[in-house]
């Protein structure tokens, strides 16, 4: 049997190397929330569905770190809430959705259709689909599809779908704390790479990368995803650096790398 004939190993021990947090107990609920202000800026434009918070359920017990809401999920939903020129009417993508935060905030704000992809578990991916529901009311979540995804793996199942929609490729990728996945920053790009419209004069997709730093000591290897990139002729450009409570306020390491989230922009240049 040749190489090219081995088929890979998937399974959850082969796929995340990282040893797992000790899990929750039972499943639980946090909720995001719009500022005062926010709410105030929405009730006096033209924004087609109002909304001021969204109650996001975790599963239980998990290997996939699933139970958590992290605070690069809350950044970036608070980014999104603002920068809605990078996904109204468009398509989204998320990756390692987890409870889905991003993307339902990139729907309720007028995206064209959104993606939300994790492990193809089915614990996470039923909590997804209970997010949206939760969340949506039914209009909206027809816009929304929930898959799921094995990075670096095919995508013609989530092509296939879009071109009942008349699309091809997505104008913007959520990557929310995935990239301490050390040994899937390969797949992760690959996936972009496939997955990303092509970029052009009057169009700009991207994907956004936010995390933060959980393990100070391993901080160079998280950062080795954007040098991986830059190799495969990605263009990386920080656009938030924002302070957090700790989310694991016992784990070693400086308080203050551990409670930072970080954001990047990856695009690709014009053809």
């Amino acid at each position: 049997m040749s190489h090219s004939d081995i088929e890979p190993n998937l399974d959850l021990d082969a796929v995340f190397l990282e040893p797992p947090r000790p899990p929750s107990p039972v499943p639980t609920f946090t909720t995001y929330s719009r500022t005062a202000n926010q709410v105030a800026q929405v009730q006096t434009s033209h924004e087609h569905y109002i909304w001021s918070e969204i109650e996001i359920r975790l599963v239980g017990l998990h290997p996939l770190w699933g139970h958590y809401l992290w605070n690069a999920s809350r950044a970036f939903a608070s980014y999104l809430d603002v920068h809605t020129e990078l996904y109204r009417d468009r398509s989204v993508l998320e990756l390692g959705a987890g409870g889905g935060l991003p993307g339902i905030v990139t729907v309720k704000n007028g995206a064209k259709s959104v993606f939300l992809t994790d492990y193809p578990d089915a614990a996470l991916i039923e909590n997804l689909r209970h997010n949206v529901d939760a969340n949506l009311p039914p209009k909206l979540a027809q816009q929304v599809h929930v898959e799921g995804y094995i990075w670096g793996q095919s995508l013609a199942p989530i092509f296939q779908q879009q071109k009942t929609m008349n699309e091809q490729g997505f104008d913007l990728i959520i990557m929310s704390d995935l990239i301490f996945n050390h040994s899937q920053h390969d797949a992760l790009l690959e996936t972009s790479e496939i997955a990303l419209k092509t970029s052009t004069v009057t169009s700009k997709p991207c994907v956004l990368v936010f995390y933060s730093h959980h393990r100070p000591h391993l901080a160079h290897r998280d950062m080795e995803f954007f040098s991986k990139a830059r190799e495969r002729g990605w263009l990386c450009e920080k656009i938030l650096t924002e302070r957090f409570p700790p989310m694991f306020p016992e784990d070693p390491g400086e308080e203050e790398v551990r409670a930072t989230v970080h954001g990047w922009r990856l695009t690709r240049p014009n053809t």
